[in-house]
């Protein structure tokens, strides 16, 4: 089996968020598509540890925010890299209930639905969520985040909870039959991967490349991670310096 050829597979990024007796929960999903037109359906992926599955099969109720495609990261870090048994990940966010009371994160995002849950399947590691759409609404004509662009950008694998994680060891010297190594074009010259002085976030795999820099945090190419201030946080998940590994 060679497991890059599931990073051909095309992905969104979203929030599903949901709240119950007084309680909200989101977390950031790659997986969400239109299974039905009469009536409008939409189906989620929730994996059977994730804080927010329990609030939504409480609630019946959840919302899917589209996220655009250049997204406030820190969104990316508490959505996805924390968990809401833990921390009010609306505290700082733009949000609003609508119809189900589901509460529809505005900030980040282009558009959004508002969704009842109709049926569940257990599909193993996760629980596939049909929601009926009671209502949507366009926040912005911005161009929507790509989970490829996301992955390309951030050279990010997906979290351990997401539908699509691949651990870093299978991906690690896969080259298909036919095709150039990797790193490499059909002509020969080098794609843009990250040098050999790369390290990477244990947490959420955000990897450093010294010949890139962070320009979020200022930081110019050229920076040896050695030299990165020591109060330097990952963009994404914003753990310190201790956490990152060499790629």
């Amino acid at each position: 089996m060679k497991y890059k050829a599931f990073h051909k597979l095309s992905y969104g990024l979203y929030i599903i968020a949901s709240g119950y007796d007084g309680k909200k929960a989101g977390y950031i999903a790659n997986t969400a598509f239109q299974v039905t037109s009469h009536p409008p359906q939409i189906a989620i992926s929730c994996h059977k540890s994730n804080n927010t599955l329990d609030i939504i099969l409480k609630s019946k109720v959840f919302s899917i925010s589209i996220l655009k495609k250049e997204v406030d990261t820190s969104l990316i870090g508490e959505f996805g890299f924390m968990s809401s048994s833990r921390l009010d990940k609306f505290r700082n966010v733009e949000y609003k209930t609508f119809a189900t009371g589901a509460p529809i994160v505005l900030e980040s995002s282009v558009a959004w639905f508002d969704c009842r849950v109709v049926n569940q399947f257990d599909v193993g590691s996760h629980i596939l969520i049909i929601g009926e759409v009671v209502d949507s609404a366009m926040v912005t004509d911005e161009e929507p985040l790509t989970y490829a662009y996301y992955r390309e950008k951030f050279k990010m694998l997906s979290p351990r909870n997401s539908p699509t994680y691949i651990e870093r060891e299978k991906l690690a010297g896969e080259d298909e039959e036919g095709l150039p190594p990797a790193g490499k074009t059909e002509g020969g010259e080098k794609e843009s991967e990250p040098g050999s002085d790369a390290k990477y976030s244990t947490i959420c795999g955000y990897t450093y490349d010294p010949e890139v820099g962070d320009p979020s945090a200022g930081i110019p190419p050229g920076t040896p991670f050695e030299d990165l201030p020591d109060d330097y946080k990952c963009p994404v998940c914003s753990v310190d310096k201790g956490y990152f590994r060499k790629s």
